[in-house]
């Protein structure tokens, strides 16, 4: 397998990108449902010393990923006989998840710069930690983080459907190999 993606298959460094993103992302999502019906001030900084070192990490993960595409690699070609209206719903699920992770980061540095809350979780009092719902970034985070939920299950529900119905090798495209 080479760095580079194919017109068959993707490359290493495609497929390390986006199976570290699930991990980390799945995580997020886990630690932000928990955080946010969380009430004890201090269980929920604890979960937010975690939250937000990972969301960092996805950061640096897409705009890797993007200037990976941009600058160095291109996809491989689209799958023999997949129908146009199913290529194009998959390129737009893939925009949309770029969209939604940046929103996603951007509402939640917003919220920490809005509540001042990053002092509190690392290292400070976590007894002082701010309600974050009075800061305008916390409805679309929400918002965003069931978005990215529900993508998240669209797309494995397609490379479920190309790997079990279809057939076409789709979800091998994606993982280590040949």
């Amino acid at each position: 397998m080479t760095l580079k993606s194919t017109p068959d298959r993707y490359g290493t460094m495609a497929v390390s990108i986006h199976w570290i993103s699930v991990v980390l992302i799945l995580i997020l999502i886990g630690s932000g449902f928990r955080a946010a019906n969380t009430v004890d001030p201090a269980a929920k900084a604890a979960i937010l010393r975690l939250h937000v070192p990972i969301a960092v990490a996805v950061l640096a993960l897409t705009i890797l990923r993007i200037v990976w595409w941009w600058g160095f690699d291109r996809k491989p070609d689209s799958v023999a006989g997949a129908p146009r209206w199913q290529e194009r719903s998959g390129q737009l699920v893939h925009v949309l998840f770029y969209v939604v992770i940046l929103g996603m980061i951007a509402s939640g540095i917003g919220m920490m710069v809005l509540s001042g809350a990053a002092p509190m979780i690392f290292g400070g009092d976590s007894s002082l930690l701010p309600d974050f719902w009075k800061h305008p970034p916390r409805l679309p985070h929400g918002i965003g983080a069931r978005l990215l939920f529900a993508l998240l299950a669209l797309h494995v529900g397609a490379a479920l459907y190309h790997h079990f119905v279809r057939r076409d090798g789709l979800l091998w495209r994606m993982w280590f190999g040949k």
